[in-house]
């Protein structure tokens, strides 16, 4: 294994979790990922190691997001099976599920850009330049967007009641 495939393998577990927000499905995160390993293996001579692996492959990840959402917009939504188990196991439970389960809610009903940000630099604390260089946007844009996710989550969890939900960093 070479230095190339050893940075990979250090940066799934982030791959995962950001997966897993932008697809809501274990399968299809999991899908994902491993779509985006693969053409980070096959286009390894594209990467500038000057600019760092970890925006290299959520570019390469967020770009194929965007293809998938394409894509399934002109087909029928399907959902695996264990989902549904998932499902089930969050909306049951403490008074911390439902919070989390309506924080999720939250987070689907933005749209696409804005989800995204939010994922990027709240759940993977990317800083902006990453974040920009990710999706292929000016770091003006990175503020604005964040901006506006933060005042709709925040008008969406104020909606709601979650006790506590005063500022979104």
């Amino acid at each position: 294994m070479d230095r190339f495939e050893r940075q990979l393998i250090t940066h799934m577990p982030r791959l995962r979790r950001y997966a897993w927000a932008l697809k809501g499905s274990r399968e299809r995160a999991d899908d994902l990922v491993q779509d985006c390993l693969a053409r980070a293996l096959s286009r390894r001579h594209l990467w500038i190691r000057a600019k760092g692996m970890r925006p290299w492959l959520f570019t390469i990840m967020h770009n194929i997001h965007v293809n998938d959402v394409s894509r399934d917009a002109r087909a029928p939504q399907e959902m695996a099976v264990d989902d549904f188990d998932h499902l089930a196991d969050t909306r049951v439970g403490s008074e911390g599920h439902q919070a989390l389960e309506e924080i999720d809610q939250a987070l689907q009903r933005l749209s696409p850009e804005h989800r995204e940000i939010v994922l990027l630099v709240g759940l993977e604390q990317m800083p902006y330049k990453e974040a920009s260089i990710v999706l292929d946007v000016p770091i003006g844009t990175v503020m604005s967007r964040l901006a506006r996710a933060r005042e709709q989550l925040r008008e969406q969890l104020f909606e709601s009641n979650i006790v506590g939900v005063t500022k979104i960093r």
